[in-house]
């Protein structure tokens, strides 16, 4: 079987789905690697590095048309699904949830699509296939690191001959993979550290690494399904924000993180938190999409800064600004589900797997994932107006 590594198109996407370190393990398994002219540049890889790792490295259109599976980090572009052939595979963050036209269009070219974002996150041997994780711990390293350079004074405690520099407050909001990282990263940096959740159970964790556990008078448990956090009530919503906008108002640094899959992210940091910072505070909405971001004023892919002289940093993709580390762990990643799939050096797909069940999108020239299906169902036709005689 012939693995396909293609260069990622997407703008400001710098990752590659593999690097040589990984291909040891494919060829073990029988897997002959192909890799698309420049794909690991953007990673700082050259060609000869895949070469000397077994890989042959051939032009665009060769790697379509001779690569049993396509690895990707991105979901294809159109220009990608008009290249993919029927009974080839892809692998790669299709987000089937934001995009579900992909999957119908994927579908319709026969292809077999497979979502590296539907990985079951609560599935102990899944770990090694989590690359939501994996990216997510690049994302919160990275973020306060944006945050530390976007912020005009010291993080840690300082005394000087020339007087003492109080350590920065920092707020993290949201503590999953990336929150945890953020946490351990600017404790690191001596700042002191401050993190909430809507999800009880992640106190421990938090205080774990040295972060104080935001305290709020209103209690609410928002946990979710498959390690994440539920979509809160409009009530609970009210109730906890008007203790949250105090707390923010405090704060030199607020790095958010929280995201429901498939939906717009919750919103934490409100105009009227923002209005209660101190001019040069900074918040990094690491959440901000093209649905929305944790904060009211955020633009993704953009930095703003308010009136009252607050960086609003909204990153799009903060993996890809470390894309060597966010290769390598994708590449891990992208490995084990793969290897996972493969049975005498074909790809063989079990439906009874759990792993195969949820990340198998399309397949047969069918959207086989029920709740991507769902949204590719027609709405149901307005009732006639009037009633019956």
């Amino acid at each position: 079987m012939k693995v396909g590594v293609a260069r990622e198109t997407a703008p400001g996407e710098r990752r590659v789905a593999l690097v040589p370190e990984a291909l040891d393990r494919l060829a073990k398994a029988g897997l002959e690697v192909l890799v698309e002219a420049g794909a690991g540049g953007e990673a700082l890889i050259p060609d000869s590095a895949y070469e000397e790792a077994g890989a042959r490295i051939v032009a665009t259109d060769q790697l379509y048309a001779e690569s049993d599976v396509v690895l990707k980090v991105q979901r294809p572009s159109v220009a990608e699904v008009g290249q993919l052939r029927p009974g080839q595979a892809v692998i790669g963050f299709l987000q089937p949830l934001v995009e579900p036209l992909l999957a119908g269009a994927l579908a319709q070219r026969g292809v077999t699509a497979i979502s590296m974002d539907a990985i079951p996150r609560t599935l102990s041997r899944a770990q090694s296939m989590d690359a939501l994780s994996s990216q997510a711990n690049v994302g919160g390293y990275k973020a306060v690191l944006v945050a530390a350079n976007a912020y005009g004074r010291y993080f840690p405690l300082l005394t000087t001959a020339a007087g003492t520099a109080k350590p920065a407050n920092v707020l993290i909001l949201g503590i999953g993979v990336a929150g945890l990282q953020a946490i351990g990263t600017a404790r690191r940096m001596g700042a002191v550290v401050r993190a909430y959740d809507v999800r009880p159970e992640t106190r421990e964790q938090a205080e774990s690494l040295g972060a104080q556990f935001l305290k709020l008078k209103t209690t609410i448990d928002a946990t979710g399904a498959g390690g994440y956090a539920r979509e809160l009530t409009a009530e609970e919503r009210v109730a906890q924000q008007a203790e949250l906008n105090e707390a923010i108002g405090g704060m030199d640094v607020v790095i958010t993180t929280a995201q429901v899959p498939g939906r717009k992210p919750p919103v934490l940091v409100t105009a009227d938190a923002v209005a209660r910072m101190k001019p040069g505070s900074v918040i990094v909405d690491m959440a901000a999409t093209g649905l929305g971001g944790n904060c009211e004023l955020s633009v993704a892919g953009e930095t703003v800064v308010t009136d009252n002289g607050v960086l609003i940093i909204a990153p799009d993709n903060l993996p890809a600004t470390m894309p060597g580390g966010a290769s390598a762990f994708y590449a891990r990643n992208v490995s084990a589900l793969l290897l996972g799939m493969v049975k005498d050096g074909a790809l063989t797909l079990d439906f009874e797997d759990e792993v195969t069940k949820a990340t198998v999108i399309t397949h047969n020239g069918q959207v086989v994932s029920e709740p991507v299906r769902k949204l590719l169902e027609p709405e149901p036709a307005p009732a006639p107006a009037g009633g019956a005689a």
